[in-house]
């Protein structure tokens, strides 16, 4: 024959079961291991912290030195160019001189050419 449990019966094993369980939990609490286990974590985590913010100090000073040589490398490309044009307007001002020379060396020819015509002309009117 079966037994079956009334409602009451029910109810008073699982307050028993709470109560056996709240009891585990409160004597694994005065354990005497557990205080020195939760130092021990405590103190994990404490250096895990400490290792992390390290880490992450490295890792911002890595960045600084590589954002120092990208500037350095910013600045040595910039001044190569002003460099290369300074260079260029020098070039382009030579040869700019030297046309002007060119054709003002070519103006005065031609003035003296035309010179020489008009008196070589002046003189065969005159001759005549």
């Amino acid at each position: 024959m079966i037994k079956v449990k009334e409602y009451a019966d029910r109810k008073s094993d699982a307050a028993n079961a709470k109560a056996a369980l709240l009891e585990k939990f409160r004597s694994a609490a005065k354990a005497p291991g557990l205080a020195k286990k939760l130092a021990v974590r405590d103190e994990v985590a404490r250096l895990r912290d400490v290792r992390l913010a390290a880490r992450k100090a490295e890792k911002q000073a890595e960045q600084q030195i590589e954002a120092a040589k990208a500037a350095a490398v910013i600045e040595t490309e910039m001044q190569r160019r002003a460099e290369e044009a300074a260079l260029i307007e020098a070039k382009q001002s030579a040869q700019a001189r030297r046309i002007a020379l060119v054709l003002s060396d070519e103006a005065a020819r031609k003035a003296a050419r035309d010179l020489r015509y008009a008196k070589r002309k002046a003189v065969q009117l005159g001759a005549r």
